[in-house]
């Protein structure tokens, strides 16, 4: 039996006047999901408990089996894994975002969020401006570490006391006044602004018309992470292809080969191809499970991208699910495919909400009755609803 999991980041919606009433999900075209759903198990379930943030560690986390009350403890530590950090007992990680605050003559205290991802800003360019950052806050306690796009890691020994930290994409265009950290947090962001405003990076993407990435922002903190194995807790061979190192860190830390796939940038304009051809790879070499998870209708969704947001969702099940099913159809063998969101992140809140997702569990070897298609709507309808997300792996490997 071979395993597949993909999971469409942010997908879920709410309905949009705009496409008539509908969802994204529903308005977009998905002939594959469409066509397993008429013999799947659809139903609805919560990923994140009702006391937790909806963040997609926690939501993570619990799809591939793990419950976010015991093992969910900030996504930093877990993307600093996924960088190849090696953390210390005393030390926490951050999430580091490069970020757009207002250009304007007020103090730092008074700016408003413009971008959480500076215009998703390449990887490239944010290492300069982190390497910049490192140099001049750097020291024996703490450090900055690129990453990915806008997403980045400080680790801090000991570091000062803190409260919780705001994170940028629930707070874009407001003001940073009611949301900043104390000291000497604070004074990072603020020195930082004045690094990065004008760093040669910056003035080169104001020149191609695109948004500065002139301020960091803290977030997420947490300790040295550990996982139970999920190949010992299964009995399964296991892999996860993403471009989000929080999705790999996860990976990683459960004893999970994390598969990298040249290309994939965690947007619209990720590989989404080459994402699929790294989990069919996977299953020819051996591998049991893979968890594919597509982080574009999620960023959509936090820069409001209606338009992106469908189409993400039409190239997931054109570029990722078609051939993934058709080459475990050509095998022969049983097989099992989930595909579900990990949380909402609809247009109209762009950031994550804590309502159920829609999931459908295709299985070649014992097909349902299931649905004409795959919506948030289609699969409240059918009735079944999981309060845990953790309990998915138990339902995807019943006999």
């Amino acid at each position: 039996m071979k395993y597949a999991v993909i999971v469409y980041d942010g997908a879920a919606d709410y309905p949009i006047e705009e496409l008539g009433g509908k969802t994204p999900f529903a308005a977009a075209k998905k002939p594959t999901m469409d066509l397993l759903a008429k013999k799947a198990l659809i139903g609805t379930v919560s990923n994140v408990p009702s006391d937790m943030v909806p963040e997609s560690d926690t939501a993570n986390l619990a799809i591939m089996s793990y419950d976010p009350k015991i093992h969910s403890h900030g996504r930093s530590p877990l993307e600093a894994v996924s960088m190849g950090l090696t953390m210390k007992e005393d030390e926490i990680a951050f999430r580091c975002n490069v970020v757009t605050v207002s250009e304007d003559d007020l103090p730092y205290e008074e700016k408003t969020m413009i971008d959480h991802s500076a215009d998703e800003i390449t990887t490239a360019e944010a290492k300069e401006l982190i390497l910049a950052v490192e140099e001049a806050f750097g020291n024996e306690e703490r450090h900055f570490y690129p990453g990915v796009s806008y997403r980045h890691c400080l680790l801090w020994t000991n570091p000062p006391k803190y409260k919780e930290f705001m994170r940028p994409h629930d707070i874009l265009g407001q003001k940073v006044t009611s949301y900043l950290p104390d000291e000497p947090y604070l004074s990072l962001y603020k020195k930082s602004y004045e690094i990065l405003n004008h760093h040669p990076i910056n003035e080169a993407r104001r020149a191609r018309g695109l948004r500065p990435a002139n301020s960091i922002w803290l977030w997420s903190p947490g300790a040295k992470p550990a996982l139970p194995s999920f190949s010992e807790k299964w009995g399964l061979k296991s892999a996860v292809i993403s471009a989000v190192d929080l999705i790999k860190g996860i990976g990683l830390c459960a004893g999970m080969t994390s598969i990298d796939v040249e290309g994939a940038t965690g947007n619209v304009h990720t590989n989404y191809r080459g994402k699929a051809q790294a989990g069919i790879d996977a299953f020819k070499n051996g591998y049991d499970y893979v968890y594919i998870h597509v982080e574009a209708p999620d960023e959509s969704g936090h820069r409001a991208e209606l338009d992106n947001k469908i189409l993400s969702i039409e190239k997931i099940d054109a570029e990722i699910l078609t051939p993934v099913y058709e080459y475990l159809k050509s095998t022969g063998e049983d097989f099992r495919i989930m595909t579900l969101p990990d949380h909402p992140t609809p247009i109209c809140r762009r950031t994550h909400t804590i309502d159920p997702v829609p999931f459908m569990l295709y299985r070649s070897d014992a097909e349902t009755d299931g649905a004409d298609t795959f919506t948030e709507e289609t699969a409240r309808a059918m009735g079944l609803y999981l309060p845990h997300g953790y309990d998915l792996m138990d339902l995807m490997i019943v006999k």
